[in-house]
């Protein structure tokens, strides 16, 4: 039989409560109430010079309004949104530039020439660009745009919810690489796995990397999680359900995007090094995903 784990402060204490920071076990009258849970002492006084010292627990800088990055986001959203609806929605010409085309097509009205060039297309229609062609901007773009208000409305509130909460553990900087790499993620993914003249647009490939950052931060504290992996589930199982006209390949990259870069920022080592190895990481993380882009471009030349 194993034995019962005993107080790391108090030997031959035995007990099955345990720091929801470190995760040793701690008795009773070791036990301090936490935003989560309880933590030891040592992590109480260690949270309390955290605080002091002005950083996060996970080392960014603390932030006074945590929710301003998510409206600045939101506010960015809603006036791309606004701008698509005002020059005639799903007919915009700033969709056709905007939205993620993995191959550039000329088209016209219902009819589309794939095998048609660029040159070709003056004479046909109207040239819809796509990445491969050297619309590279779309990676970013299509992260902020939307055309229907029920897509902007449930993204944007999502984002919303799940935001405030990431800025104010991973402090301003983290939190904004957390959500643009997280939705570049779902852009190569796209790339990768879309038909290739099928435009994809919206933030769900952000969104869904904040639904995994939130969650790796939940088992990282050993907090409850039944809550956000329900949210997930849901989610997961309406981009099944929908799949003809939701983007898995968006959701699926943004989600592992946000597994990465948020095991990245909560498991770097602790110490005077713990952001070099933060950056370090989101850095060479950015360059797999501009390597991945390339690699793509070079299969459809």
């Amino acid at each position: 039989m194993t034995p019962a784990p005993q107080c790391y402060r108090h030997a031959g204490r035995e007990t099955h409560i345990s720091c929801q920071r470190c995760g040793r076990p701690i008795c009773p009258d070791c036990m301090r109430s936490a935003a989560v849970g309880f933590q030891c002492p040592d992590c109480v006084r260690s949270g309390a010079r955290e605080t002091r010292s002005g950083r996060t627990a996970y080392g960014g800088a603390r932030v006074a309004n945590p929710g301003l990055t998510s409206g600045v986001l939101i506010a960015i959203n809603a006036a791309v949104w606004a701008l698509i609806t005002a020059t005639g929605g799903a007919a915009s010409r700033w969709v056709d530039w905007l939205a993620l085309r993995p191959e550039g097509i000329c088209a016209r009205g219902q009819y589309a020439w794939p095998s048609a060039t660029r040159a070709d297309c003056a004479d046909l229609g109207s040239w819809l660009p796509g990445v491969a062609d050297g619309a590279w901007w779309q990676l970013v773009t299509s992260m902020f745009t939307h055309i229907d208000v029920t897509h902007i409305g449930f993204n944007m509130l999502a984002l919303w919810v799940l935001g405030p909460q990431l800025e104010l553990a991973l402090g301003r900087a983290r939190f904004l690489a957390l959500y643009l790499l997280s939705g570049l993620g779902g852009s190569l993914a796209v790339y990768w796995l879309a038909p290739s003249y099928t435009p994809t647009l919206g933030a769900s490939g952000a969104i869904f990397g904040l639904m995994a950052a939130l969650l790796v931060l939940a088992l990282k504290v050993g907090g409850d999680v039944r809550n956000i992996l329900m949210w997930i589930g849901i989610n997961a199982a309406i981009t099944v359900v929908g799949r003809g006209s939701i983007s898995w390949q968006g959701h699926l990259g943004g989600f592992l995007g946000g597994l990465a870069l948020m095991g990245l920022l909560a498991f770097s080592p602790k110490g005077p090094q713990r952001a070099r190895w933060q950056w370090t990481g989101v850095v060479v993380y950015a360059a797999l995903v501009l390597a991945g882009c390339v690699l793509r471009t070079v299969a459809l030349a």
